[in-house]
């Protein structure tokens, strides 16, 4: 059994890695425990607020980095969309619907390393306009720098949102055409601005606990305010399309530990939800979970708003 006292004295600070890997290993009725300690911690700090976000794909496909997982990569063969940045009636078409449904944040996103100066200028206009109707406005733009990244704020960005993905041992693995080391050059130059930052990454890609627990305290070490979680969803064409989905209690599992290991951060589930926890999607939140990506994501489709919705007031939760 998981000692609530044991570590009820980490709420505020956080389990050292001894202890996430303890906890790691758990199975059984012990999982269960730990969803119970993640879910103290996360009311302690978080309350029984849920924070919402929202995404729009504003620039799909023909990327030039060869990440394994992603449908977007030109180096790999799937069926996804390419279309070029789209304007300002349809961003804010997509904007607005979020904002119809109780989002809090709407985050602007790119495919490729990061936009030329001219699609720069345009997605600042979005920035400005999605700020003007009372959105926190966020932006998912590649590797840019403390230049560019300036621009994106005085536009009126709130936030950036950079995944390390996973852990600096496993990087190689999953990605050759950037390094680890480039997404904290671009998380610190976007934190030296005074951006607030959402970074996490994504499970199942055939990481091990090691990797998941370094990527944790690597994210709790450098202070990032909001921490997504994604599960995989093969996609055909990929390399990593024929990877099976992580089990449901896996996930949730993950959510539990990254809440224990950074209590006061945003855990937000984002990517994969759907297909990888099924009809356990409602645990994310009593696993420690505070924060959701409401609607569809970059390739893949989500739940359906109404019922993330109704799930949140369902477990006497609010937006």
């Amino acid at each position: 059994m998981v000692q609530t006292a044991t570590y009820s004295n980490t709420f505020d600070h956080g389990i050292d890695k001894k202890s996430a890997f303890e906890l790691a290993g758990r199975t059984g009725a012990d999982i269960y425990d730990l969803f119970a300690l993640a879910n103290r911690a996360r009311i302690k700090n978080k309350g029984n607020k849920i924070d919402l976000c929202s995404i729009v794909n504003a620039k799909s496909g023909s990327c030039p980095e060869d990440c394994s997982f992603c449908a977007q990569s030109a180096h790999n063969n799937s069926s996804s969309g390419s279309y070029p940045l789209r304007d300002r009636t349809s961003i804010m078409e997509a904007a607005s619907s979020a904002k119809k449904q109780g989002v809090k944040r709407f985050c602007v996103v790119t495919s490729g390393k990061k936009p030329s100066d001219k699609e720069l200028d345009v997605i600042c206009e979005h920035i400005t306009e999605i700020k003007k109707i009372g959105l926190s406005p966020c932006a998912t733009l590649g590797m840019l720098d403390r230049n560019q990244l300036k621009v994106l704020k005085n536009a009126g960005l709130h936030r950036y949102h950079h995944n390390l993905e996973t852990s600096e041992a496993f990087f190689s693995e999953i990605c050759t055409t950037h390094t680890y080391e480039d997404k904290i050059r671009t998380i610190k130059a976007a934190r030296s601005i005074g951006l607030s930052i959402c970074s996490g990454g994504i499970f199942g890609l055939g990481e091990s606990w090691e990797d998941r627990i370094e990527m944790a305290f690597a994210l709790r070490e450098i202070g990032v305010d909001s921490v997504p979680v994604n599960f995989l969803t093969p996609v055909e064409g990929t390399p990593m399309g024929s990877k099976e989905l992580l089990a449901p209690l896996e996930a949730l599992k993950i959510i539990a530990i990254y809440r224990l290991i950074m209590p006061e951060t945003e855990i937000r589930v984002c990517g994969g939800r759907p297909a990888t926890l099924r009809s356990l999607n409602a645990l994310i939140f009593t696993a420690g979970a505070d924060g959701l990506l409401l609607g569809n994501y970059l390739t893949t489709l989500g739940r359906s708003p109404d019922d993330d919705l109704q799930m949140i007031k369902d477990m006497g939760l609010v937006v």
